[in-house]
């Protein structure tokens, strides 16, 4: 019963916004009935128009960063679900442990993810960088290798492998 409530609900407030389209409160009230239904894909589409039509309310933004988190978890629950070994989950998963700083954590992500697919581009990329954040400057050139392996003129591993090779550099000192 509720759910048939519901549905009719959603039905009203997607009739509200086509007859209201400047009406912002029309297109707020359908972003949380799609939320609670969570369909974060049509929540994140309102609310992405309640912000083109009224930027100068922070609120809206805020809601709409809120449902772009929503939906990204959503997202990675359902890589998860389709394919519990895949690469671009531990790649999502590393980028989140080098965000708070967890990098012997991005790291391992980021190597479980090279053992599911040792092709992908930006993973050995990755890598390199978080061992040169963790002056493993051998391990940084051997992953900046195999990436430039993979995608031979990429200007991203071209800047970190002088960078890797920099650091490398100042921290054995002149010879």
């Amino acid at each position: 019963m509720a759910l048939k409530r519901n549905a009719e609900a959603l039905r009203e407030l997607q009739r509200a916004v086509k007859l209201m389209p400047q009406e912002p409160q029309a297109y707020l009230q359908l972003a949380k009935a799609y939320e609670a239904f969570e369909n974060w894909i049509a929540a994140v589409e309102q609310l992405q128009k309640l912000v083109e039509l009224a930027p100068q309310e922070p609120e809206y933004s805020y809601q709409l960063g809120r449902a772009w988190m929503k939906l990204s978890g959503w997202s990675y629950q359902q890589i998860s679900q389709l394919d519990p070994h895949s690469p671009r989950l531990q790649q999502a998963l590393g980028q989140e442990y080098a965000v708070q700083e967890k990098y012997d954590l991005a790291l391992s992500a980021f190597q479980k993810a090279a053992h599911y697919d040792p092709k992908l581009p930006e993973i050995h990329l990755a890598i390199a960088l978080l061992c040169l954040e963790l002056k493993r400057f051998d391990d940084a050139l051997a992953a900046i290798n195999v990436e430039l392996g993979l995608v031979a003129g990429s200007k991203a591993a071209l800047d970190a492998k002088a960078r890797i090779e920099a650091a490398r550099a100042a921290a054995t000192g002149p010879p």
